[in-house]
This record gives structure tokens, sequence and C-alpha cells, in this order.
């Protein structure tokens, strides 16, 4: 995968993947900080004995630290644009959470470019078809298009768009 690019190549990569992250281990620890920073704490998240009752057969992720894990997965794998002055989320379309994530288990996720235009003097907005694996599964655990910013410095707007 590519480590960096310019603002002039990333409408070529659009429809290819463009990253693959490293496995993350989503463990009780994380899960419980999670559940302490948003209150939720639902069983299925946290008390591995009543959880071992569920369907589930132990505690599982929520699904928006799922969803949340996606910020380090980019950082991870996507390559840098080089004239980026700072980035900005922009929002998700048809988030779906597919398959239940149990503690202990790694995910990853997949990137691939779907759409990238020009904005504005000093914008480009990418989209993103994201996936989220868990190790050993057949189902990921998140589909999801992301909608992303990137802002740079007009003088470094390509000439050709």
């Amino acid at each position: 995968m590519l480590k960096e690019i310019s603002l002039a190549d990333v409408r070529g990569l659009v429809g290819t993947e463009t990253g693959l992250s490293d496995w993350i281990v989503v463990d009780q620890t994380m899960i419980d900080a999670f559940a302490d920073a948003t209150h939720d704490h639902q069983f299925i998240h946290t008390d591995p004995v009543r959880a071992a009752e569920s369907p589930f057969g132990g505690t599982i992720a929520h699904g928006f630290l799922t969803l949340s894990l996606l910020s380090t997965m980019n950082y991870n794998c996507l390559p840098k644009v080089r004239e980026q002055t700072m980035g900005i989320n922009y929002g998700f379309d048809a988030v779906r959470f597919a398959a239940p994530v149990k503690a202990g288990a790694r995910i990853r996720g997949r990137f691939v470019l779907a759409e990238a235009r020009f904005r504005g003097a000093g914008m480009l907005m990418t989209t993103y078809e994201v996936t989220i694996e868990i190790e050993n599964e057949r189902k990921p655990a998140l589909t999801a298009r992301w909608t992303t910013i990137i802002q740079f410095d007009p003088k470094d707007r390509p000439e050709d768009v």
C-alpha cells in the first residue's frame, strides 16, 4: 500500500483498495473503558458471567466502539496526502453492524476509495467503502460509507481540477 500521495494522485485511486489496517485486539478492558465513556453498561458488554448465557456466549463490543476504531485504522493504513493541512470527518452513510465483535477478537479495516471530488478552493471530499473484518469470521463486523474532507492550502490545488 502507498504511504504517501499527492492531491493530484487521489482521483486516480478511485475504485481501488487504498488501505488494509493492522489487526486490533478488542479486549474486555477496551470494552469497559468505552462503556465508562459512553455510560452504556448493558450487561452484554460489561458482565462476562451474565453475557455467557446470552446468544453471544460472552461479552461483545459496542457497535459504536467498533465504528470509532475506524479512526485509528485510517491513520494506520491510508496513504497520507502530502498537501493536507487538516482532516475532518464529514459523516457516514449506510452504517451496518453485521456481526458482533466478541471480547478478545481481532479486527481490521479495509478501505476502498469510492469517490474523490474537489470542493471549494481548498477542500477534497473523499468517500470510502469501509469494512471492518473479524479475524476467522465470514461476516464483517461493520460496513459503511465514510466521507471525510481533506483541507489544503488553495495554492496546492492541482491545476487540472
